[in-house]
């Protein structure tokens, strides 16, 4: 189920509200088990291929690597610093990577053996579970915090919920425990029940609004001009090319942007608040900056449990730059088992060495930072560099995808943007893929990221998500005439974003992130 389909805006979330509030009226834990067993509908709906009948394997395996990791989770927390707990945590992360790999992996390693021997070895097909990468992730960092005596002994029930609960099951968040357990041990959805609802629906609005209106639509020029390119059937103009890189920034920025609004949002309606994930990362002026903005929770899983165990900064500058390559290159190929996403994490890595070394040298001669527009410029233009062989990293995958489709589509595009295929404008009517008109309009939503403010900027007196004072913009300060209020008029322009979606609702496309 997703959450841009009629399915889970008419039917499944109003039904599990509407059950949470009967239900937590008399018991709160008894509110929670609904929510689990919504959570776990709403990921069993899921089925990887309709043609054949629904199998509870996937279910199962949610279900059952919750309960090890919880009971995990329980010992260690009770050997925490000893011999015996390191090894048992050490079991438990094995064991989450070994179920990760075997899924997401598998397949790639085999196709790399075959291709080095010469070898004939089959696998069975392997479907990817729905949302393992993020389940495993999540609870690998509980049972390190265990065995590092920063967890408490929660409920089961609190566990499970923590995991499955539906708004971040799919794409994240990267919850952490210390956020969203302590909000299941108190009545928070009593509080302010009126204005939980009122600001979760805006913002859930917010989030269709820029997936169905924006990203969609931007997805068919992205989609139509990487297609030619994977294809190789003429050469890419440089035109279409800069259109390619910029639409798919842009489709992937407001898919993204959309889901987490959408996340949050969902989240809020119940009186949970998830932390910020995203915040205008097109706004970035570096790209140490960009990183803080975009998957922010991802960054921090990164961050406390890859880079810092790996020696972070405290080794020294050289061992520094390898292991911020090493995280980038991992975070790479968490996104997918392929050459064009390890080549996405390695381009992030080279760029977060050169600006750490940057920063160091400015420093060291008392230079004046960049202009901020310019700073800005470079550092989306790098990182639109960037999203080429990540979006290329689609044709890796698939019945018919294929590692050559995959570097042939990187190689087209970057190609093209940068004049390696003539200086040609767009192509005549018989050879374009997708019209001029529609590519230049599409681009102008790069004005949106940059100029309007975001969701949180737009909602900030009403805290839509935790811990958005960190940013200077998200502060309180004084009201501004475009910030949002629970009052007619803010509900009348709510109301007609919603209008302008639902006049575009004709298809049901996933979530970018849905595939990792």
């Amino acid at each position: 189920m997703i959450f841009n389909s009629y399915t889970y805006l008419l039917i499944f979330l109003p039904l599990a509200l509407l059950g949470f509030w009967l239900i937590a009226r008399h018991g709160l834990r008894a509110g929670f088990g609904w929510l689990v067993v919504m959570s776990l509908v709403f990921y069993g709906w899921w089925n990887p291929d309709a043609s054949k009948a629904w199998s509870p394997l996937y279910l199962s395996l949610i279900i059952g690597s919750c309960v090890a990791n919880y009971f995990f989770g329980r010992y260690i927390s009770g050997h925490k610093q000893t011999p015996v707990g390191k090894k048992i945590l050490t079991v438990g992360v094995v064991a989450n990577l070994g179920l990760l790999g075997y899924y997401k992996y598998a397949g790639f390693l085999v196709g790399l053996f075959k291709a080095a021997t010469g070898s004939s070895v089959a696998v069975p097909e392997i479907v990817l579970p729905l949302a393992i990468s993020f389940f495993t992730f999540l609870q690998i960092a509980y049972l390190v915090d265990a065995y590092r005596g920063e967890t408490e002994e929660y409920h089961f029930t609190d566990y499970l919920l923590f995991v499955t609960f539906f708004p971040h099951l799919i794409a994240g968040p990267l919850v952490h425990h210390r956020e969203m357990l302590p909000q299941f041990t108190k009545e928070t959805w009593r509080n302010h029940r009126w204005t939980n609802l009122s600001v979760g629906l805006t913002t859930l609005v917010l989030g269709l609004f820029k997936k169905v209106v924006i990203a969609d639509n931007a997805a068919t020029i992205a989609n139509a001009i990487f297609t030619l390119a994977a294809k190789g059937d003429r050469p890419v103009t440089v035109l279409e090319g800069w259109a390619a890189a910029t639409t798919f920034a842009i489709q992937l920025y407001f898919d993204f942007s959309g889901y987490s609004d959408m996340a949050i949002g969902s989240a809020r309606l119940f009186g949970i608040r998830f932390p910020l994930n995203f915040h205008s990362p097109y706004k970035a002026v570096s790209v140490v900056d960009f990183w803080r903005r975009w998957h922010m929770t991802l960054s921090r899983f990164l961050r406390d449990y890859l880079y810092i165990p790996l020696g972070g900064n405290r080794k020294g500058k050289a061992r520094r730059y390898v292991n911020l390559m090493l995280t980038m290159i991992l975070g790479g190929i968490w996104h997918g088992a392929g050459f064009a996403f390890l080549l996405w994490g390695f381009l992030h890595g080279l760029y977060l060495c050169i600006n750490h070394g940057w920063a160091a040298f400015r420093k060291k001669r008392n230079l004046a930072p960049l202009p901020k527009p310019l700073a800005i410029g470079l550092t989306f233009l790098a990182v639109l560099i960037a999203w080429v062989p990540f979006k290329a990293g689609s044709f890796e995958h698939g019945a018919d995808g294929s590692t050559a489709k995959a570097l042939a589509a990187t190689k087209n595009i970057l190609g093209a943007m940068f004049g390696f295929h003539g200086f040609h404008g767009w192509p005549d009517n018989s050879a374009y893929v997708a019209k001029y008109s529609h590519s230049f309009r599409a681009c102008l939503w790069l004005l949106v990221a940059w100029f309007v403010p975001n969701t949180q900027e737009f909602l900030r007196r009403y805290a839509p998500a935790l811990d958005v004072g960190t940013f200077d913009g998200n502060r309180i300060g004084p009201r501004r005439w475009w910030q949002w209020r629970p009052t007619g008029l803010w509900f009348a322009f709510t109301l007609i974003l919603l209008i302008i979606t639902l006049a575009q609702f004709d298809k049901v496309s996933e979530f970018i992130y849905f595939q990792f």
